[in-house]
């Protein structure tokens, strides 16, 4: 499942972190590794942070989006996780991937913002995305592509727990692994087995004859 979020620049590189960098200053580019982005951002190579902010684009907006739903929310959560990425690349040891430490703090921010939101109104339904689907897990007869469906599905995501939706988001529409997202979010590989098998159990008696769960 591939969510499309259009973010503008003065999100995604705020100015009090990112610099232009001329074409002769660059020292690093899409090939070059994630440790070697990390040594050049602590270093203070904006242009470093600039590429990784690429790298890692899709997963934050995809795992944010899919915690929030499409809401304007969405960009400032965004920005936020990056924003926190650059101010913790110093602390970061290499115990699990880069991405496993940036999709935690997509995951932990996303928490905060729906906590936030809970306190100063009710939960907006995902109303904007199209064609929407739970991959590898979510099918129905039909192509979920209506603007009924899309309401429906998002609001049984956002009637989940926050620990069983977190598992959900991460597993189904992510598509990582149950140990990647054991990882992630700092639990035991039978607690993800868990929450896993509680949350699908949900979504079915949710959706009912909507939407069959496999």
């Amino acid at each position: 499942m591939q969510l499309v979020l259009s973010i503008s620049p003065s999100l995604l590189y705020p100015l009090h972190l990112v610099k232009d960098v001329s074409r002769e200053e660059l020292t690093f580019n899409n090939q070059s590794s994630d440790q070697t982005l990390i040594d050049g951002t602590v270093g203070g190579n904006e242009n470093a942070f600039r590429i990784l902010v690429d790298r890692f684009m899709d997963e934050v907006s995809r795992t944010v989006t899919g915690m929030l739903g499409a809401i304007p929310e969405v960009d400032d959560v965004v920005q936020e996780v990056f924003i926190k990425l650059h101010q913790s690349l110093h602390s970061f040891r290499g115990d699990a991937s880069l991405k496993t430490f940036i999709v935690r703090m997509a995951i932990n921010k996303s928490l905060d913002a729906l906590r936030r939101m809970k306190r100063r109104r009710r939960m907006q339904p995902w109303t904007t995305i199209e064609n929407v689907e739970l991959a590898a897990a979510t099918r129905s007869d039909e192509n979920l592509d209506t603007k009924e469906d899309s309401q429906i599905l998002r609001q049984a995501i956002d009637s989940l727990p926050e620990k069983q939706r977190s598992v959900i988001i991460l597993r189904l529409v992510e598509d990582m692994s149950t140990e990647e997202t054991a990882r992630v979010l700092d639990i035991p590989y039978g607690t993800v087995l868990s929450r896993l098998k509680r949350g699908v159990e949900r979504l079915k008696m949710e959706l009912g004859d909507a939407t069959v769960l496999r």
